[in-house]
């Protein structure tokens, strides 16, 4: 996946009642940590993934993040909740 964006009807959303972030898309709700909604933030399909890892290792003063946002973005692509703005 070269440019990622959440699919189609989906959007994250702050859920007060529950004080967490939520994936909200047409088949229900998913969770997120605050890991997965800070790359998810970024997935807006103007940024490639390389621009989405160095956005987040400035964020976390030049942690390498390299590997865990691939991991998220992998697996919600898996999940068909991400999809390639490319495809």
């Amino acid at each position: 996946m070269t440019r990622p964006r959440l699919v189609t009807g989906a959007r994250l959303h702050y859920d007060a009642v529950r004080s967490e972030h939520v994936l909200l898309v047409p088949e229900g709700i998913v969770r997120l940590n605050p890991t997965a909604v800070a790359v998810l933030e970024l997935c807006d399909g103007e940024r490639d993934i390389d621009a989405i890892v160095g956005a987040l290792s400035e964020r976390y003063d030049g942690a390498d993040v390299s590997d865990d946002v691939r991991g998220l973005v992998d697996a919600m692509g898996a999940k068909g909740l991400v999809v390639d703005a490319d495809a």
